[in-house]
């Protein structure tokens, strides 16, 4: 007889007074349904017909989950009722979570902001494309001979962080530790809200712990790099004060080492199952120029929360302070309303709507730099590898959390003796 092997039990929290019962649904954003078949496809299942838009699960400390884009988007935007205060899940390993300015809602956020905008613009960008596609062919022509690769270990999780790292001016050598810290950020280990918060005061006191000695000895001084610039800032016409800018550099490190990763691995995967789309991809630049937006549409990999900042009523749902509301990109990017046939890859879409980047006064800073990525990865990859597939009797495996993540992507190939 064959055996199933069932999940532990997870921690359930109990439903609060205010929480209609017909609103409850077991939904564990660490652990959705269907994960195993993908994580875009298990959270795209919740916005079936019978699925009240905004509903509550008394998994991961008991929130609530908005599930159609039109909320995400919009409680992205409003500071006023969804703060900032607290942005990861469970609550109380969120208030674990103490990076600058993410916990902060306008106007104490807007100086911080400015200081990322300095350090991650567009211009700022540009000057270092070079060097972020010399990493790139680097690690694509040490591959192309061979084959074969199993992408998430040997590109997407070098690449970004190589570059970030060069950015930052410090040891690829730290990066693994780094790696661990950021793992344990954003999808925590643990059974319960408190050994989740456990984990996550670990891993911030690891960012903590490494950060503080550099931020110490670059005050003061006039490097390039994105850490001398952002820690040599005035915040409202004062320097900014220690605390904070180890707060900075520690959100500047976790932004740079998790989430590009994990967005280049399923848009590759994607890619090495069609393709017709890779084909297309390579018929014109201008094609591929702008296919990206609508890839940072289908792969969402984002799922913060906010915190209800007074009793309100919203969308009929009757809300309490201190309520938290997860918001997972996911269900904007791909929801029907939104984009039309949103499940399907359409690098020629007209109109591409969605939220991957956040929204809001906590948009992306580092969106600049996570485009030029893609773009680079997509160039140089194809210029190389043209035709790819996932290999025979390989399985990718589907990580949910604050940031999603696959791993085990085997690509094969038909091996070339030079690159170029």
């Amino acid at each position: 007889m064959a055996t199933v092997e069932l999940k532990p039990a997870r921690h359930r929290t109990p439903r609060p007074d205010h929480v209609p019962e017909n609103l409850v649904r077991d939904i564990d954003m660490y652990d959705p349904d269907g994960i195993e078949n993908g994580y875009h496809e298990a959270w795209r299942s919740l916005q079936r017909p019978n699925m009240p838009e905004l509903v509550w699960t008394p998994f991961t400390g008991g929130h609530w989950i908005a599930t159609r884009g039109e909320l995400v988007k919009d409680i992205y935007s409003d500071p006023t009722r969804f703060s900032s205060e607290v942005i990861f899940l469970p609550k109380e390993a969120g208030e674990k979570y103490l990076m600058v300015p993410t916990r902060m809602d306008p106007p104490e956020h807007t100086p911080y902001r400015k200081t990322l905008d300095k350090g991650l613009n567009l211009g700022q960008m540009r000057r270092v494309e070079e060097r972020v596609r010399e990493i790139a062919i680097e690690l694509i022509e040490g591959m192309v001979a061979r084959g074969e690769c199993e992408f998430s270990a040997e590109y997407a999780r070098i690449f970004p962080v190589k570059v970030f790292m060069a950015l930052c001016d410090l040891p690829m050598s730290d990066a693994p530790m780094l790696s661990v810290f950021a793992e344990d950020m954003t999808r925590p280990p643990g059974d319960t809200p408190e050994q989740m918060a456990e984990a996550m005061e670990a891993a911030q006191r690891g960012f903590d712990t490494y950060v503080a000695p550099i931020v110490d000895a670059r005050r003061g001084g006039s490097g390039p790099d994105l850490i001398t610039v952002m820690v040599n800032n005035d915040i409202n016409g004062e320097p900014i004060t220690r605390e904070r800018a180890i707060g900075l550099i520690s959100l500047l490190l976790l932004g740079g080492l998790d989430t590009v990763v994990n967005f280049l691995s399923f848009m590759m995967l994607h890619l090495a199952r069609h393709p017709e789309i890779v084909a297309d991809l390579r018929s014109d630049p201008t094609i591929l120029l702008r296919s990206v937006e609508e890839m940072f549409r289908r792969f969402p990999v984002i799922a913060e929360a906010r915190m209800v900042a007074k009793d309100l009523t919203y969308r009929g749902v009757d809300l309490k302070h201190g309520d938290m509301i997860l918001i997972p990109t996911a269900m904007h990017g791909l929801d029907e309303s939104e984009n039309a046939n949103a499940m399907d890859l359409d690098i020629r879409r007209s109109k591409v709507t969605h939220s991957t980047f956040g929204g809001g006064p906590h948009r992306c800073a580092g969106l600049h730099l996570a485009r030029m990525e893609a773009i680079v990865t997509l160039q140089e990859w194809l210029a190389r590898i043209p035709e790819f597939h996932v290999k025979a009797g390989t399985n990718p495996v589907f990580r949910s959390g604050i940031i999603a993540a696959v791993d085990d992507v085997h690509f094969e190939w038909t091996p070339t003796a030079t690159a170029g």
